[in-house]
Formats: structure tokens, sequence, C-alpha cells
């Protein structure tokens, strides 16, 4: 096996994405052999949109705080080629969410001609945020623009927060509000990649939401948002529904899928991970549905920031390795950087992020999850295909509960360019002594991941 290099982020030594010498991590010996990994790259799987982060109002907010260069340091950090964990997607909301400064819209007060339309408040914070990671990655961002609620007076319940749903006779003016945004940040050079119908549209929140059924999103998606984003110049803009947890995610998509029209105009369903593992859900849609878009689009620690927990990063990977595994086609974080506190949040819904900001100090605290993201988005490029590995166990290592399950998670994929990134993390509290080798090899190499650690190996072709 052709071991080109290897990356290391471990919480008991100082590797944080650190490239390490192959002959560092290369046992002689297989000596507490936990498992080998095989790789057969004859049988592949979905092809990578890429990786991405939330750029909200909050997290504008927070960078608007710092100097420039602290905020182009932060930005660089997920949008980079050269020096950062090379995102290639984004996130962003139409009108306020949880994470902005308070309930705002692009179009305050009654107004069926659309006339007062403004982007005041997305160009405060919003849109330099989406213009200099465009910049940061070269050009070539894919957006993702999702509303977490109509204005106020398009809804039954007179309000953006706590549910209510979008009056039927404002589904044609919606539309047209979709398509408003999206050719007002076109004048501003930033290109919309997708849109989803509404982000979590089965919750009531104390915050913007706003509720529809699986039909609704599919008949408003067919007869209005399709046909409107139709007429659009350029590339078609694609359209996910569902944008909720993992729980329903085959129920909703299926459901949607079943109005006529519906293959035509939902490309996909986006998905968050509030809910738990349910990765079945993923793979029944991979499965029924070859060829749609599978984004996950919001997932974070929630409850406030944990600034230097090791738990995030391992939460994280755990459920980037099985969502990749399940069929996911791209994998989008929630806000980009929040303060200290994990806000700002108008309605006190904090949460933590990958890059904690102390606005008084400037300084900027990279977090487990910022590197244990960095493992994927840096080496799993967009394009790349998901390759079959097995895991065969031996033996339970030396972990605090003893269980065979905490083994080794793992996913692999091939390059454009021919490489494979192979992902491994170890979450137990032992070395974990592993091979790896290609299916039709007789050969394997032994090799080592510390304690709560994380490596991409690649390989040459």
């Amino acid at each position: 096996m052709n071991i080109k290099s290897i990356y290391e982020t471990a919480k008991d030594n100082n590797n944080r994405l650190q490239a390490l010498k192959v002959q560092e991590r290369i046992k002689s010996d297989k000596k507490h052999l936990a498992c080998t990994i095989r790789v057969n790259p004859s049988n592949t799987f979905q092809c990578i949109d890429g990786f991405g982060g939330a750029l909200t109002e909050s997290s504008g907010y927070v960078l608007s705080l710092i100097p420039a260069e602290k905020r182009k340091e932060v930005i660089d950090a997920y949008f980079s080629a050269e020096t950062g964990n090379r995102y290639t997607m984004a996130r962003t909301h139409v009108n306020s969410c949880d994470f902005s400064l308070e309930n705002w819209a692009c179009v305050e007060k009654i107004d069926e001609s659309l006339n007062s339309f403004s982007m005041e408040r997305t160009d405060k914070y919003i849109t330099p945020l989406v213009q200099q990671a465009r910049d940061s990655m070269g050009g070539g961002l894919k957006l993702m623009v999702t509303p977490w609620s109509p204005p106020g007076w398009m809804k039954d319940n007179g309000e953006m927060n706590h549910g209510g749903k979008l009056l039927k006779k404002y589904y044609p003016l919606w539309a047209a509000y979709f398509i408003r945004f999206i050719d007002e940040l076109k004048k501003r050079g930033i290109d919309t990649w997708v849109v989803s119908v509404q982000n979590e549209p089965a919750a009531i929140q104390t915050w913007d939401s706003c509720e529809w059924t699986a039909t609704e999103e599919a008949e408003f998606a067919v007869n209005h948002l399709g046909p409107a984003l139709e007429k659009q110049p350029g590339n078609r803009i694609k359209i996910l529904v569902w944008d909720h947890n993992r729980d329903f995610l085959w129920e909703r998509f299926s459901q949607s899928m079943s109005v006529a029209g519906a293959d035509k105009y939902i490309d996909g369903a986006a998905y968050h991970w509030y809910s738990g593992d349910q990765y079945e859900n993923v793979a029944k849609i991979a499965k029924a549905y070859p060829g749609k878009t599978l984004l996950f689009t919001e997932g974070c620690i929630e409850g406030g920031s944990r600034l230097g927990a090791w738990f995030p990063g391992e939460r994280y990977a755990h459920n980037i390795i099985n969502d990749l595994n399940n069929g996911c086609t791209g994998w989008v974080d929630w806000n980009i950087a929040l303060d200290m506190q994990g806000g700002p949040n108008h309605v006190g819904n904090l949460c933590d992020a990958p890059i904690l900001v102390d606005t008084d100090s400037g300084k900027i605290h990279y977090q487990s999850s910022y590197y244990y993201i960095g493992h994927f988005s840096r080496f799993i490029k967009p394009e790349a295909r998901r390759v079959d590995i097995t895991v065969n166990s031996y033996m339970t290592p030396a972990t605090v509960d003893g269980r065979m399950g905490n083994m080794m998670e793992c996913c692999a994929f091939k390059n454009s360019d021919g490489s494979f990134a192979i992902v491994v993390m170890n979450r137990t509290e032992a070395d974990m002594i592993y091979e790896l080798c290609f299916t039709d090899e007789s050969e394997a190499t032994v090799l080592k991941c510390p304690p709560r650690g994380i490596q991409t190996v690649i390989l040459n072709s």
C-alpha cells in the first residue's frame, strides 16, 4: 500500500491537523491489533458536493467586532484552499433566523407589490461575510439560501415566531420574494446554488419558524417556486425539502415526492442531526432516489459554548462519517463563528461553534470541532466518490466500557486526481492498532491511531 501522507489530530498530544511522517504511525508488528480496514475501490457510491458552514447574521456581527486581519483569519481558516479547511459550500438565511440580532424581514409591512423590498439588514452583516467567503476560496462558492419565516404579515399567526403557516394566498408572492432575494444577491456578485423551502418545517419555535406539511412543501415547489426559478438565467437553482431532523427524513421526503411534478422540481432533501443518529433514513433515500441531493445542513452542540471541550469534535466526526457512509452528498455545519457565550441569539438559544471569538480581546479560539471537520473537508474534495470499506474487528480494545462497538469509525473516498482519502477515528482511551489494505492486496500496513484521535490517510492510486 502506497501511503502518501497521514494527518492527525488527537486529544493528548499537540497534533492539530498535523502532517506526520508515515513511519511515525507504522507498526512493525500486529500486537494488540484491533481491526482490519479493507478498501474496495471497485465498489463506488455517491459523488460529494463539498463541505461548508453557515454564514448567519450573528456570525457576521461577531466578526465585525474584531480587527479586519483577525476577521480575515477566521474566514480563511474555513474557506482558503491554501491555509484553511477548504470549504466550498455555505448556508445563509432569507429574513432573520434565531442567530440574528432580532426579528426582521426584507419587507417589514404589508406590501404585495414588494416595492419596499430592502436588503439593508442583509447587507449589514451577511452580504460582506458571504462575499469574503467567496473571495477566500477564489470564487465558485456553492451557496444555500433558506428562510426561517416569511414576514409576519404573510402568516396566519401574524408574527415571525411561534410557528404559524404561510397563508396560501401568498404562495405566489412568497415565491416572488425568494426570486427577489436571489436577484439581489446576484447584483452583489453572489450566486445561489440551492434553496430549501423552509428551515425545520415541523417545529413551532420561540424564534423565527413556519409550519409546512410535506405535501405543502412539494406543492409550493412544484406550482410556484420551481417554475419561478426556471425563469432565472444561468445554472438551474436546486430546490430541497424537509431541512429538519433525520427522524422523519424518509417519511417527509417520500410524501413530498408523491406529489405530481415533484420529481421535476424537487432535487433532494436537507436534514439536521438534533433527533439522533437515524442514518438508516439517509440510506433509504439514497437507495430509493438515486441521483437526488442529500445535504446535511445543520448541526451544533446546543446549550452554549464548550470552550476547550474535546467531545464536540468527536460528535462531529461520528455524524460526518455515518452520514457519508449512508449516502450524504454534502455536509454543512451551523454558525462558523460565535462569541464566547455561544451567541448572539435573539431568544437566547445559545450554541457552540468550531471557532469562538473573544470580541473584547480579539482572540480566536479554535475548537476540537474545527480540526475534526478539517479531516474531511481538506482532503475529500468536491466530486470525490465514496468507495466501499469493510471493518473486521478482532478484540475488545482497552476502553473505559470495554464494548465491542467502540471500534474504529471510518470512511473512504477516491478523489478525481486518483488519490484516496481514508478518515479513521478512535474514540477509545487506548491506542487503536489497525491494519489498512485494498481488497486485492495480500499484505496490509499496520498503523496506530492515538487515543481520542482522528487521522486522514492519503493513498496514491
